[in-house]
């Protein structure tokens, strides 16, 4: 092969089939071939960004989706199962209460606690019976403390604004506003509602009574005790027994304050029943309330005096024929006297006036610092269920003459025949309250109140006037009322 040949097959070898150029190759084609510009056409990149998109960015998308779908599920999976196991866990778990009780002992509670345990085994419930001198004040400063605090307390009704930073509304869940108002007497209702809550619940109410010897009335020939004012004073003055200046035995415990159970109970009674306002001791109302309270000490009626000793004392010893007091305090008198013979009745009626008593009762309350309120809340609720209040009545009267008077206005009619409490029951519908009640032992708003008022009986035994007597105790009682946040 000639050099021009080998030049020529040279050529011809590296020339490619087709250039970017897209000249057309020196080569032969079949008439079954594809022309190489059709194909040329197919690939080039402006073919490419021409042609549709690609199914897989379809499928990107979907799978997207699943994947997201995927994750909240599980985190709403992984949610439910802590929430459930958490649920199981807290339901499981041991609960202790400290319950501080007042009045009764730890074996009138114990069968209603042991009824509860059975139902809720995983609850312990200790109860403590608390000495009553100075309980306000030992639940504010235990509260306040990081250790033993009470998870349940007992208070009284008038207690409920010093009280305001240590209690715990009911919750909803366990007693709704309709039920509570339903359940209890209206002025249970008001004396423990602030705002749209209410903040305790009662085992009992109890108010004021009056208590007649039946042996006195009989020997002065009246067969019935009074119910109406001018009853009262009539009776009393015809039972007071007299050796010259001297009381021998009064026809009533009414007039002073220093030898008289309850006297700012009842000079509260009086001037609510004149229509009279606490935070009002100006007004006429209450002036001529004090007024008629003292007349039982002034001439000309003189039916008691400072000489006689302590009225529920006498009264045990036969030396009064009436007295006011709150049921408890029967309870007291025949303690002293168990041969006595009475009869409880329901205060008598001011002429013009209604119906009415001062209530003096006890609240269970739970603490706004306990780590298990809402356990504690389901054992009141339980405590105050019918059924439960009736045997909590029941093992009262297996140590004394009779329990606590039934909070719910439902179990009324299974005491109002009570020769002791069923007058309480009767005016429990009517009764008002005020923080003038004894022996609460609050060293608070009651007693501070309440020596106002001693302060102004007394003065006027002295010869000061009623109304600068109770001007003197009106500047005092606003300035308590101010003290404690009373409207």
């Amino acid at each position: 092969m000639s050099d021009e040949n080998k030049s020529e097959n040279n050529t011809s070898e590296s020339t490619p089939v087709y250039s970017v150029e897209e000249e057309t190759p020196n080569v032969e084609q079949s008439d079954n071939s594809v022309p190489l510009e059709t194909v040329s056409e197919d690939i080039t990149p402006e073919g490419i960004s021409d042609a549709p998109p690609p199914i897989y960015e379809e499928n990107r998308s979907k799978l997207i989706f699943i994947v997201v779908g995927a994750i909240i599920f599980l985190v709403i999976f992984i949610f439910v199962v802590k929430f459930i196991l958490s649920f199981g866990k807290a339901s499981g778990s041991k609960v202790t209460l400290k319950y501080w009780g007042l009045w009764e002992d730890a074996a009138v509670l114990q069968p209603l606690i042991a009824d509860y345990k059975r139902k809720n085994p995983n609850v312990s419930i200790i109860y403590t019976k608390m000495d009553p001198k100075s309980l306000r004040e030992k639940i504010i400063a235990r509260n306040e403390s990081v250790t033993d605090r009470p998870d349940i307390f007992r208070f009284h009704n008038t207690w409920l604004p010093q009280l305001s930073g240590v209690t715990s509304p009911i919750p909803k869940n366990v007693m709704t506003n309709e039920e509570f108002e339903k359940t209890f007497y209206e002025v249970i209702q008001k004396d423990l509602k602030v705002s749209n809550d209410y903040y305790g619940i009662p085992l009992e109410i109890d108010g004021l009574v009056l208590v007649c010897n039946d042996e006195l009335f009989k020997a002065s020939g009246i067969e019935s005790p009074p119910t109406t004012w001018d009853q009262v004073i009539s009776y009393a003055s015809k039972m007071t027994v007299k050796d010259g200046g001297k009381i021998l035995t009064s026809g009533i415990a009414i007039g002073t304050a220093n030898n008289i159970e309850n006297f700012s109970d009842i000079l509260g009674w009086m001037i609510m029943q004149n229509g009279g306002q606490l935070d009002n001791l100006t007004s006429n109302e209450a002036v001529g309330a004090l007024e008629q309270y003292r007349a039982f000490a002034d001439p000309p009626k003189n039916l008691w005096d400072e000489t006689m000793g302590n009225s529920v004392q006498a009264f045990a010893k036969k030396q009064v024929a009436m007295i006011i007091v709150p049921s408890w305090q029967i309870l007291t008198i025949k303690q002293i006297n168990p041969d006595i013979k009475i009869k409880t009745v329901s205060l008598p009626i001011v002429p013009g006036g209604n119906q009415l008593s001062l209530a003096t009762y006890w609240v269970e309350g739970v603490s706004r610092f306990s780590k298990n309120q809402l356990e504690a809340w389901k054992f009141l609720r339980f405590l105050v269920e019918k059924d439960n209040l009736t045997k909590l009545y029941q093992e009262q009267t297996k140590t004394r003459l009779f329990g606590e008077p039934y909070s719910r206005v439902d179990l009324g009619s299974t005491l109002v025949q009570n020769e002791y409490i069923g007058p309480v029951v009767a005016q429990a519908k009517n009764m008002k309250s005020m923080p003038l009640s004894s022996r609460t032992y609050d060293n608070g708003l009651n007693d501070e109140i309440i020596k106002y008022l001693e302060d102004a009986i007394n003065s006027t035994g002295k010869g000061v006037s009623y109304i600068e007597a109770f001007a003197t105790a009106d500047k005092g009682v606003k300035q308590v009322f101010t003290k404690y946040k009373i409207q």
